[in-house]
């Protein structure tokens, strides 16, 4: 506890996941008030053209109700 999942288009470096990463993981540990060896973070490469059907269809139309922070396309 918590699990964060990031979902993005292929065109992070290593050192971008390493970044971001840390970020998330300071963010969520002052927030939240865990530690931060209790989160989890994954990141996901979606090719730009199977955006729209693998996340932006079921996760953000399809989820709506889970949503903290919509788009704005």
């Amino acid at each position: 506890m918590p699990h964060i999942n990031i979902k993005h288009f292929p065109s992070l470096s290593e050192e971008q996941h390493i970044a971001l990463a840390k970020s998330i993981t300071e963010a969520v540990t002052n927030v939240v008030g865990c530690d931060e060896n209790v989160i989890s973070i994954a990141v996901e490469p979606v090719e730009p053209e199977l955006w729209n059907e693998q996340v932006y269809i079921p996760e953000i139309v399809g989820r709506k109700e889970t949503l903290i922070k919509t788009p704005d396309y």
